[in-house]
């Protein structure tokens, strides 16, 4: 039986890199996990308390195909809160994590052939689904001195779409207004959908990000609940969608995914209200990224890109290796540090960096420093 032509995707080196270190694991050894972007924290206890209590209560079973109408609309009210946006809830879809609300956005969006154009670096998943509808992805190869962002002159005329992430995974790097504003002209001067991912957003440092939607509502908005609110395994997320586009991507939920997860959106519900444990979560990232800054650097990772928000730090390592895999399997192996190569990220020069997460707690990311510090220290001299 043969295999579609639309399959041939790349892996995803992060999740090899995470099965070689659970394989360290099982054979006795300690690793430091800075490879995965997964918060070290659990889903909030309000969370976890009221999904107890709703399995009490009753069967869990298919919701809307567009989401709980009250986790809808307390999605909506955050929009209010955090960006002073007035959002209708209807316009909320709550999907089966980000990874879903992607699926649904690039099939309502483009057509088999179209092209989107897309930052590298950048998220790895962005071109491998793209590929796998049929789609064409284009990297924009963003520079250093942008902060790893597109920029409107780095965009093709003949793009369908562009997909933009600020915070960006793995730079860490945030566009402010006037840039983020100018991204979406330019897309809409080509006639091209723009598609927001946001899902760093509540994870920032020195200043808030800005939400598509505080520019404009012809754009499709992605979120979840995987990184502030601590709930990757959960895969419950969102999108904004314009409304003329709603029962559109409706139709393509109910037959893709029927509904989200229902207890996944109980979680989630109750986890909005859960501020003060993930503000705390924040200050441990925030804690960790100020380590990370100074203990990368003090190793010898010294090209390192200024990161705004997220829990990322990518270093440009082309002074040691041309070889990103192979150190990363050094350090995994030598240091017991797991790191992620930047070959996902960046096609044309993931070769030579690395991505480390900041996720785990403060004494994780203390050890994992000291023992970088002592791998460097080895190498240099040869040790």
């Amino acid at each position: 039986m043969r295999l579609s032509r639309r399959s041939e995707v790349d892996p995803f080196i992060v999740m090899d890199v995470m099965e070689a270190a659970t394989r360290a694991e099982a054979e006795g050894r300690h690793i430091i996990h800075m490879e995965v972007g997964q918060p070290g924290t659990p889903a909030p206890k309000g969370a976890r308390r009221a999904l107890a209590q709703a399995m009490e209560a009753g069967s869990l079973g298919y919701t809307v195909a567009l989401g709980l109408p009250e986790l809808r609309t307390r999605i909506a009210a955050l929009y209010g809160t955090r960006y002073g946006v007035d959002l209708d809830p209807a316009r909320v879809i709550v999907t089966a994590g980000s990874s879903g609300a992607f699926l649904l956005a690039f099939t309502a969006l483009f057509d088999a052939g179209d092209r989107v154009a897309l930052g590298a670096p950048g998220y790895p998943s962005y071109r491998q689904i793209l590929s796998a509808l049929s789609l064409t992805p284009v990297d924009i190869r963003t520079r250093a001195e942008d902060r790893f962002q597109p920029t409107p002159d780095l965009l093709p005329d003949d793009v369908q779409g562009l997909i933009v992430a600020s915070p960006a995974n793995p730079s860490g790097t945030m566009l402010d207004r006037p840039a983020l504003a100018a991204l979406i002209d330019a897309a809409a001067a080509r006639g091209a959908a723009f598609v927001s991912d946001e899902i760093y957003h509540g994870l920032e440092y020195d200043r808030p990000a800005v939400s598509a939607l505080q520019i404009t509502d012809d754009a499709y908005v992605i979120n979840s609940f995987s990184k502030y609110f601590s709930m990757t395994g959960w895969r419950v997320g969102w999108m904004v969608v314009p409304e003329a586009h709603v029962r559109t991507v409706e139709r393509l939920a109910q037959n893709m995914f029927i509904c989200p997860p229902h207890a996944s959106q109980v979680a989630a519900l109750a986890a909005m209200d859960c501020e003060d444990e993930l503000e705390a979560n924040v200050a441990v990232y925030r804690r960790n990224r100020a380590l990370m800054l100074e203990g990368l650097s003090e190793a010898g990772f010294t090209d390192l890109a200024p990161p705004d928000g997220a829990f990322y730090i990518y270093a440009d390592v082309s002074g040691l290796t041309q070889d990103s895999r192979a150190l990363a399997a050094e350090i995994l192996d030598s240091a017991g540090v797991a790191v992620t190569p930047g070959l996902d990220f960046d096609k044309g020069r993931g070769h030579a960096t690395l991505r480390f997460s900041y996720a785990r707690s403060t004494e994780d990311i203390e050890e994992g420093l000291r023992r970088l510090h002592d791998f460097m220290t080895r190498r240099r001299v040869g040790g």
